[in-house]
């Protein structure tokens, strides 16, 4: 098992060195590569939250010449981003907006990152300030006191949440909470403060026996994995408080299965195309949930649940970590996808393996 966790170290730096492109760009799987499957969806777009995370885990390897690249190609292409301060949920790798709707975690999540990257000398960070202010600020624009004022999707893609509902997603509210707090310790700004702590807030409100994917005058119930991102990379709550002790529970309880840690209940999106057209036969589970969780599990001090939820996935691969794992043949997944590799990483940083 320690030689295959060592290959899959190995086969992780690759991608994401394979994934990351000469203007700086950063695509969530290179689809050009030989490697990659011809028979499903192509992945060759950016998506800032996966480029946040890559970023981090680039860091912990010590690869450290793709960040700058990547915050350049923020300020210089991604289309309208100086203008609206807002990043949008991807990008085609020239600049244009792919898809238009508003992911407010890709802000968060990418301040995130700048912070990670410069922690050891935040002086340095200044180098990127307008691009700092401008997520910082595109966030605090739009933010109300207990909501966003325009229209925002969840980092699945696939709810939205609007000002009339008064609902925000939570997971989003975390990443922008922990980005906003960053940016404060970057460059002083008060307002930025007051927001993330109004974020943290509402966060807390949206505790009811578990913490809710979607809280508002409409509130989604459903156990969903990303909240995980509350201990992980947002710091938003401790592993070992009660709240999320419960949340987790009620997680593993709805969307765990065969050990395999799916997005929430009754997941249904596949990536499997045939003939140019995109089937739907339920989802797999997702291997960077796994190691999602496995993550949670070591902050908790847990190391037997962590491997559990590690060796799931190890045990099940090779050479590449797919998006999705299935428990038939006929389903087909991006593979390798770089954020699966990316939570590998970082999973078996927390285990002492790198």
């Amino acid at each position: 098992m320690n030689n295959k966790i060592k290959s899959l170290l190995e086969s992780s730096k690759q991608v994401i060195l394979d994934c990351c492109l000469e203007n700086g760009a950063i695509v969530a799987a290179n689809s050009d590569k030989e490697y990659y499957p011809s028979q499903v969806q192509n992945y060759r777009y950016v998506w800032p939250r996966d480029c946040a995370y890559t970023c981090v885990t680039a860091d912990m390897l010590g690869i450290n010449n793709i960040q700058e690249p990547f915050f350049n190609w923020l300020w210089n292409r991604a289309e309208g981003f100086q203008k609206s301060q807002l990043l949008y949920q991807n990008y085609y790798v020239n600049g244009p907006k792919r898809w238009l709707a508003f992911q407010p975690d890709n802000n968060g999540s990418v301040l995130w990152a700048i912070h990670e990257h410069y922690k050891d000398d935040l002086k340095k960070a200044l180098k990127f300030k307008d691009l700092i202010t401008k997520l910082a600020d595109g966030i605090c624009s739009i933010w109300d006191g207990k909501t966003f004022n325009i229209i925002t999707q969840d980092l699945w893609e696939e709810r939205l949440t609007c000002e009339e509902s008064d609902d925000t997603h939570t997971y989003s509210l975390a990443a922008c909470a922990h980005g906003l707090e960053l940016a404060n310790k970057m460059i002083p700004n008060k307002k930025w403060f007051k927001v993330s702590e109004e974020m943290k807030k509402r966060i807390m409100e949206s505790y009811k026996d578990y913490f809710l994917r979607t809280y508002g005058k409409l509130c989604d119930k459903t156990s969903d994995a990303s909240l995980l991102g509350l201990v992980f990379p947002f710091n938003i709550i401790r592993p070992d408080d009660k709240k999320m002790i419960n949340t987790v529970e009620k997680m593993e309880k709805d969307v765990v299965k065969n050990k395999g840690v799916y997005r929430y209940a009754y997941d249904y999106y596949d990536s499997f195309k045939k003939e140019g057209i995109d089937f739907r036969r339920g989802a797999g589970s997702w291997p960077l949930l796994n190691f999602w969780l496995s993550i949670y599990y070591s902050k908790l001090g847990n190391k037997d649940k962590a491997m559990e939820y590690y060796n799931a996935v190890v045990e099940r691969v090779n050479k590449y970590i797919p998006e999705q794992l299935f428990d038939n043949k006929i389903q087909k997944s991006v593979n390798p996808l770089c954020w699966s590799h990316v939570m590998f990483v970082i999973a078996s940083k927390e285990l002492g393996f790198c």
